[in-house]
């Protein structure tokens, strides 16, 4: 597997390339902003891509999706719980003073429990809700591209429209029992891992001894 990103938009929002290397088929994760550099990175890649996978339906995480559907013809999955946000992104840029691209309908809803596949690479869809109602993370192949739940040192905002604290727990407490090893590619911010923020994200820990 070779994972690329760039870093997009006033959110400084992480737009993941997931890489099967021996097929060379791949998917986008979150392409948030900068329709451009996205589809530079895919070009300079030189792998096949396959789909659009949404953590979640923020305007920071999907705003680059209807320029690269222009190139791509891609399904784009998504929870349906967080449809209602996804539908508002165009609407949600304004109140944040800039204007972007209102992406098209998903084409395929994700659940709990999904199998996703990067060609030879298996993933599995796990509902996170709390930062937002139809959250969800990609678990599979020694990593978790995790959106907008767990960064290093921190989490995902809770007091935005529609989310909800206790659920934000209930997901942290899921994810905490992934293997230590499990790199966490977030939304925001670097990289780390499900064993470091155990040991130094004081909102992680919190959770665990809650539990």
């Amino acid at each position: 597997m070779k994972i690329d990103w760039v870093t997009v938009g006033p959110f400084q929002e992480n737009s993941y390339l997931i890489v099967d290397e021996q097929s060379r088929r791949a998917v986008l994760v979150d392409p948030g902003d900068e329709a451009p550099r996205i589809i530079g990175m895919l070009r300079d890649a030189g792998v096949t891509p396959d789909a659009i996978w949404l953590t979640h339906g923020h305007l920071d995480h999907v705003g680059a999706i209807a320029a690269i559907k222009r190139e791509w013809k891609l399904p784009v999955f998504l929870h349906n719980d967080d449809l209602v946000i996804y539908r508002r992104a165009s609407q949600s840029a304004v109140r944040y003073g800039f204007t972007m691209e209102q992406p098209p309908e998903p084409d395929h809803s994700l659940a709990d429990g999904d199998a996703l596949n990067v060609g030879a690479l298996r993933f599995t869809v796990r509902h996170t809700p709390g930062h937002a109602p139809g959250h969800v993370v990609f678990h599979g192949e020694g990593a978790m591209f995790g959106g907008d739940l767990l960064f290093a040192g921190s989490i995902g905002r809770t007091d935005l429209p529609l989310s909800n604290p206790d659920d934000m727990e209930t997901s942290l407490a899921l994810v905490a029992t992934f293997d230590r090893d499990t790199v966490v590619y977030p939304g925001h911010g670097p990289p780390t891992s499900i064993g470091n923020e155990l040991m130094t994200n004081p909102f992680l820990a919190d959770v665990v001894e809650r539990t």
